[in-house]
């Protein structure tokens, strides 16, 4: 084991072996693998190539190389493409805040049998005149984000329900396709 496994349980060290292919022997080597292929992007402000960050990308895509670098480079390119969205891109900022405040998203307190994280939304919540739902999208993305850091939920996983159960017309008029679009790729290239 590396120290990039350190804190796994026994269960998801052998979850990582066998349904991601990850190996603790070449663990180094894989990382490498991919971070090398950075100078192929120049078009792209790689902005980590850390071995902590390279390394949820080979778990997201169960250690394929090229894959897992595909998935890096749309990261950062969804980012560039939508900076706005990454402006003042914490916690504090208003809109995230209130979003955050009203359960975009919710997360339960227990994992599922599989080991994964279980993020809530009651999408008629929305209160539209306090927060957008790009608002909204950067709660969710502002919190996988910082639940993703968790080697446990890289291998894991995590699963997001919306309950569109009571959403109404005036709030569905909101959801455009460019704003479909917009969460969508978000949610692909981010996780």
């Amino acid at each position: 084991m590396t120290h990039l496994q350190a804190g796994l349980s026994p269960e998801t060290l052998e979850k990582a072996r066998l349904e991601l292919n990850e190996n603790p022997d070449t663990l180094h080597q894989d990382i490498q693998e991919v971070r090398d292929m950075v100078i192929t992007r120049p078009d792209i402000g790689f902005l980590r190539t850390d071995d902590a960050f390279i390394l949820r990308f080979l778990r997201a895509r169960k250690f394929q190389h090229f894959e897992a670098f595909r998935l890096l480079a749309q990261y950062f390119e969804y980012r560039q493409q939508n900076l706005d969205m990454f402006k003042s891109f914490k916690a504090t900022d208003p809109g995230i805040k209130q979003a955050l405040k009203d359960g975009f998203p919710g997360g339960l307190a227990n994992l599922d049998h599989y080991g994964r994280k279980i993020l809530v939304l009651f999408a008629a919540n929305w209160d539209q005149s306090r927060y957008t739902l790009v608002d909204i999208l950067r709660a969710i993305l502002l919190s996988l984000e910082a639940m993703i850091e968790d080697p446990e939920l890289q291998v894991n996983g995590f699963v997001l329900i919306i309950d569109w159960s009571n959403f109404t017309f005036k709030q569905a008029s909101k959801l455009t396709p460019s704003m479909l679009r917009l969460a969508i790729e978000g949610l692909q290239v981010m996780f």
